[in-house]
């Protein structure tokens, strides 16, 4: 490799002065149908909207508390080219082991790891945390997630959430 190459690969600790990132603002995907997915958000998922720019193709989502974290979709037509694109939502550990039947009730499929149905949610043995996954009307997929307090691991794998507690 070159000294190029490596010049881009210095050590995080040796750049002074570069700003700690503490957390995540916001999030956008794209859609295809910017009123259906408006329902989805808003009316099925519960989002406040925050903002909509009819002019533009774009709304914006409080996320939490409003100014805390928001989450923005564009429309970008028909296009037969799309990019599934994955956003997750930190809920309460309770949140997660409900959301298979609230998503039930919503009309919308939960998911496992894999995308296949599920009843309950699993862990994610490395971080741990507890998940379940579903799609929004454009196929991106979302997860209701919960870190766990227990000790990572890893080993185990992605395993039901039966299984972990």
């Amino acid at each position: 490799m070159g000294h190029a190459a490596d010049r881009n690969r210095r050590d995080p600790a040796e750049i002074a002065g570069m700003i700690a990132i503490r957390d995540l603002f916001e999030s956008h995907l794209t859609v295809s149908d910017l009123d259906r997915s408006i329902e989805f958000y808003r009316d099925r998922l519960q989002l406040p909207l925050a903002r909509l720019f009819p002019e533009r193709r774009v709304a914006f989502f409080w996320i939490g508390s409003p100014g805390k974290a928001m989450l923005g979709l564009w429309e970008t037509g028909s296009s037969p080219q799309r990019m599934s694109l994955h956003v997750a939502f930190e809920v309460s550990l309770e949140s997660v082991l409900a959301s298979p039947g609230a998503l039930q009730e919503a009309g919308i499929a939960a998911l496992d790891f894999d995308c296949n149905p599920t009843r309950e949610p699993v862990v994610l043995g490395w971080m741990p945390a507890a998940a379940v996954y579903f799609r929004d009307p454009d196929g991106n997929l979302l997860e209701f997630l919960s870190t766990l307090p227990e000790s990572p691991m890893p080993d185990l794998g992605v395993v039901p959430c039966s299984a972990w507690l």
